[in-house]
């Protein structure tokens, strides 16, 4: 391994000298190219500034008062003239003597003209040559030479734009192991064979397995695709070469190509070692228009990856993997088996998962007794790894502000509310009619969820305005993760997202844009539940939309006609109306205990679930206990 490293020293070295030989030659040439040509343009435009004229002219402009002044020389006379014909550079004339000095010289002073007669140069024509010749030419090679390194900087030398800017890492310089990825355990379970086959691939070649060429790492933005390719080359202890696939893409045609090639070189020369590449669609986009193909310079990048995926043994363990959040725009080429063999699923953690990245994040931050990382964990429901990292961060600066030693449950679910909805807006007062309406408003959301059976207890309600836009918010969080939802289920949540509009009709006759978003959400998964889930009558069984970009904004795209897109308007239409409806029939039958709730919230501004909780059953009289009774009894009366 260290032979092999001096190697590689001694012929990034020897390439060193090279490049900087060839980059003085090739600038001195670009040097006295322009040189060569800026000699030519002053030349040109000299000559266009300086005409040759007749004698009878320059007699006849003596004669009209057109001369300013005469430099008479040796061979020539120079003229001046008093008008100029050009805005852009002055113009002078030139013609030979017709006559003596001395007459022409008594002309001109009967004209009353300028004589300037010819002054020797006494000055040194060595320095004049240099002045004139040697120091600009000088000037414009230091300029072109520095202008060349700028470029050529991060390009590997002179001509390095085809050279690879591939960032290589041994295992100490990584500081990355499996022990810092958590809520993956699939993933590092597919990552660690092949760590296992570069420590001991004569298990596996003994019984006849073949090392996989690549791996993909597919999943959201955030999921922890890169730090898992990093755990593998720490756990490995190999050379690990991580570049982007933009790394690849230059403004000259075939420099990917060309970086493809040295990147697979280097690579060989120290194998074993493994190649990250992260975004690859930018490279590995299908060759089909419909994904942008024609892309001629993309195109034979693609082509060399691929070539070069098919050419290099595996027995000398190189590892190829690829990170991408958009697998359905790859060129089906390179996911086949013999080039990216593995697709490894990075997705969002589930609760187990997001428990234990909690911990992983928070083993380095002071944490009181009333931490409770599993209650933190159930309320962060569909976040990713990085959004946990987040929220422990913003935790442990919010108990720094209040000089505090440690991390309270109370600054935990903060963070959760800062990194979902955002910080307090301080500066934004509400009028005390619009914090009448957005209590209303919540406390519709709310006193619906307490009222269904199917939908989540409540955590939190404020009406404390956010930086995200919103003035208010209902916080709710699952008894337990679900993976799956019924139609019952669906169905509460749209009805629960009617309730704040359906209290703002029922206590002040009119509605206002604050249920904006509630609109949108409850839209979505109504046209869901129609197009994707199957659960309307009218439609049945038949799957009307598909998702495109699932990783990323996973936008649902129509598969179906005019007419049929029309009915499902209508149907979504239907099932919002019924729930809208619903919601203000349940609002109604509960008028005094969401009097009271409102009236509770804008004086508190903010209360927690169990204070909801309690004036809801003060009013309707229910004991403490029986709380899950009076749910299934709400649920019956429905």
């Amino acid at each position: 391994m260290d032979n092999n490293f001096n190697k590689g020293n001694q012929n990034k070295n020897g390439n060193k000298k090279n490049n900087n030989r060839s980059g003085i030659i090739i600038s001195l040439i670009a040097a006295l190219c322009m040189f060569a040509m800026f000699t030519v343009m002053t030349n040109q435009l000299k000559e266009s500034s300086h005409k040759e004229i007749t004698y009878n002219k320059f007699l006849k402009m003596l004669d009209n008062g057109e001369v300013k002044s005469v430099e008479l020389k040796s061979n020539q006379i120079d003229i001046t003239p008093i008008s100029q014909d050009t805005g852009y550079y002055k113009i002078s004339y030139y013609t030979g003597y017709a006559e003596s000095i001395d007459a022409l010289s008594k002309r001109l002073l009967d004209a009353g003209v300028e004589i300037k007669p010819e002054v020797q140069d006494t000055g040194t024509s060595i320095l004049d040559f240099f002045l004139v010749y040697i120091f600009p030419l000088l000037l414009v090679w230091v300029i072109i030479w520095f202008g060349f390194r700028m470029i050529t900087k991060n390009s590997g030398g002179m001509m390095g734009v085809g050279k690879s800017t591939a960032k290589m890492y041994v295992q100490k310089e990584t500081g990355v192991t499996f022990k810092d990825v958590a809520g993956q355990e699939e993933a590092k379970e597919s990552m660690y064979e092949l760590v296992d086959f570069l420590h001991s691939p004569g298990k596996y070649t003994k019984i006849g397995a073949k090392l996989p060429k690549g791996a993909l790492l597919v999943g959201p933005p955030g999921t922890g695709k890169t730090l898992l390719a990093k755990a593998v080359a720490g756990e490995a202890q190999v050379p690990f070469f991580s570049l982007s696939g933009s790394d690849f893409v230059e403004m000259f045609v075939g420099v990917g190509a060309s970086r493809v090639r040295d990147l697979f070189k280097q690579a060989q020369q120290m194998a074993p070692c493994i190649i990250f590449i992260d975004e690859i669609d930018a490279i590995g986009k299908s060759r089909d228009s419909r994904y942008g193909g024609g892309n001629d310079e993309r195109e034979q990048t693609l082509n060399q990856l691929l070539a070069e995926m098919d050419g290099f043994d595996t027995s000398k363990g190189l590892v190829i993997l690829g990170a991408t959040n958009r697998p359905e725009v790859l060129d089906k080429a390179l996911l086949r088996p013999g080039r990216f063999d593995r697709r490894i699923i990075v997705e969002k953690p589930d609760l187990k998962g997001r428990v234990d990245i909690l911990k992983v994040h928070a083993k380095d931050v002071m944490m009181d007794d009333t931490v409770d990382l599993d209650a933190i964990a159930l309320a962060t429901s569909g976040a990713v790894g990085s959004d946990l990292a987040n929220m422990i961060n913003e935790a442990a600066i919010m108990a720094v502000k209040d000089n505090r030693n440690a991390v309270s449950q109370a600054d935990l679910f903060e963070a959760v509310e800062v990194v979902i909805a955002g910080k307090e807006k301080k500066d934004r007062i509400l009028s005390p009619e619009e914090k009448k309406i957005v209590a209303y408003h919540e406390i519709g959301h709310a006193l619906i969820a307490a009222l269904q059976k199917d939908a989540e207890p409540v955590q939190k309600i404020t009406i404390v305005p956010r930086t995200m836009g919103s003035l208010g918010y209902v916080m709710q969080v699952p008894e337990e993760e679900k993976y799956l939802m019924s139609k019952k289920e669906l169905i509460a949540d749209i009805i629960t997202f009617c309730g704040g509009r359906a209290a703002e009709q029922i206590v002040f006759d009119s509605v206002t844009t604050g249920a904006s978003n509630d609109i949108e959400k409850a839209t979505k998964m109504a046209r869901a539940m129609v197009t994707q889930y199957g659960m309307s009558d009218k439609f049945g069984l038949i799957g009307l939309e598909s998702i495109e970009n699932q990783y990323l904004d996973g936008r649902a795209v129509l598969n179906c006609g005019d007419d049929t897109a029309a009915q499902i308007d209508k149907e979504v239409m239907r099932i919002l109306k019924e729930c809208y409806e619903k919601a203000e029939s349940m609002l109604s039958e509960n008028r005094d205990v969401m009097d009271k709730l409102a009236a509770f919230l804008v004086e508190k501004e903010t209360i927690t679930g169990k204070e909801f909780m309690k004036i809801l059953h003060e009013v309707k009289g229910i004991p403490e206990n029986d709380n899950d009774e009076n749910n299934e009894n709400e649920q019956s009366e429905k």
